[in-house]
């Protein structure tokens, strides 16, 4: 028989709904759903538990959506995880513009305090995006347009985010050396070179990149996080190696900035 739930009726004006009438289509959501609660990749068994879903209808729809990169397999850890595709949404929904309004006025602000060019940017799959820029007066162009996306692993922003991931997930996103693009011949080009990048990152509380992206410029990422802790985006500011900057002097202005786009999108610890 196949698996679904019986509907509730609804006994006064603020019952539940009644239940969908695709079981598998909501099951799956449901999953997406828990699953993005989640610090990192867990087990199926545990998604079952908690859900009351049953487990074989679990690992039906879990091999579904790896199909289609909605999540991850590690099969050492038997865990599964969030995958690129679900960043895809992420970064489809930071571009329908919540993200971008609630963020524009705060860059534009840092650009004018720090007087260097600041962006916004979110993650999708490996590349980070950029949603937000604002150019300082008087600085070289970048290449961070609004809409341009780069290697992750290579600019502030990014690793910014994924400092902020569960190893896990950045071991799924980069497992060998063949996930690692090049720019400027500069840049971690191996996992474990990646790995002692991002420790940097949590140690210092903020990302630095230094000519890995264009050569002669440098600049310093801070993580957004959301309610539930991931990061949803990054905030950085981009200068000239000639002008001298103190990258933790700005450091502090851009945490500072992140703090109350943070606050704006929800996050109240």
């Amino acid at each position: 028989m196949p698996d679904t739930e019986p509907s509730r009726p609804i006994s006064s004006p603020n019952a539940s709904p009644p239940r969908p009438q695709v079981p598998a289509a909501d099951q799956t959501l449901r999953i997406l759903s828990f699953l993005a609660r989640q610090r990192g990749p867990v087990a199926a068994s545990t998604v079952a538990k908690t859900l009351g879903i049953p487990r074989s209808s679990v690992y039906h729809l879990l091999a579904s959506l790896e199909a289609h990169g909605f999540v991850i397999h590690l099969p050492a850890e038997r865990r599964w995880g969030l995958g690129t595709a679900a960043f895809e949404l992420a970064g489809g929904y930071s571009r329908q513009q919540p993200l971008t309004r609630l963020g524009r006025p705060l860059v534009a602000a840092l650009a004018d305090r720090a007087g260097e060019s600041a962006h916004l940017a979110v993650m999708t799959g490996r590349d980070v995006l950029y949603i937000v820029e604002e150019r300082a007066p008087r600085r070289p162009a970048l290449v961070t347009d609004v809409g341009v996306r780069l290697p992750a692993h290579l600019t502030a922003t990014g690793r910014a985010m994924l400092a902020a991931f569960p190893r896990e997930q950045v071991r799924a996103l980069y497992p060998d050396a063949s996930a690692f693009a090049d720019r400027t011949g500069r840049g971690p080009a191996r996992p474990g070179e990646l790995r002692d990048v991002l420790r940097e990152v949590r140690e210092r509380g903020y990302a630095i990149e230094d000519g890995e992206v264009t050569l002669g410029l440098r600049s310093v990422g801070v993580a957004v996080r959301d309610h539930a802790g991931w990061p949803a985006a990054a905030i950085a500011l981009t200068w000239p190696l000639e002008a001298g900057r103190d990258a933790e002097t700005l450091g502090a202005l851009i945490s500072d900035a992140a703090t109350e786009l943070e606050r704006r999108i929800g996050r109240t610890g």
